[in-house]
């Protein structure tokens, strides 16, 4: 994993940027493109990892975009969750997408590595359930937990 403080110096790491409803709604609604092919892409292991992940990533960055954080390296938007979003993800919740992320590397990139097919077949089935704990998070957030989650952001970037 990588650390908050190089994803802050790095370009393309997280940045603090304005809130914009827009762009989380439209995350959110990739998120759930990504879910519904969920269902079509079982015949290919591929397919199944890459869809699984990005619906629980496109699901993480629609709240990373209502925070006001962008980051186009996805190790440092899994870090940022695992330090900044505790309150509403669980430890549990966090090796999952990091699982997600790295099936899905594998077998894109590594096409000779091996992947057990029963961790392909969890992270699929659990991949709705990242999606709709996300949209809640997404919906009841509050600003005065927005402005704490800058704020403590803003001082490591210092």
């Amino acid at each position: 994993m990588v650390s908050i403080y190089w994803c802050l110096k790095t370009k393309k790491g997280l940045e603090l940027v304005e809130s914009s409803e827009n762009m989380s709604s439209s995350y959110l609604k990739m998120a759930e493109e990504s879910l519904r092919m969920i269902q079509k892409n079982k015949e290919s292991r591929i397919w199944l990892a890459s869809t699984s992940y990005y619906t629980m990533y496109y699901s993480l960055y629609a709240i990373m975009m209502k925070i006001g954080v962008k980051c186009e390296i996805h190790n440092c938007s899994l870090e940022f969750m695992k330090q900044f979003l505790p309150n509403f993800y669980s430890k549990n919740d966090c090796e999952l997408i990091h699982t997600a992320f790295e099936l899905r590397n594998d077998l894109q990139y590594y096409p000779d590595r091996l992947v057990d097919d029963s961790i392909l077949l969890k992270i699929s089935q659990k991949a709705p359930d990242f999606f709709v704990k996300s949209r809640k998070i997404l919906y009841s957030i509050s600003e005065s937990e927005i402005n704490l989650i800058r704020e403590k952001l803003s001082k490591l970037r210092k």
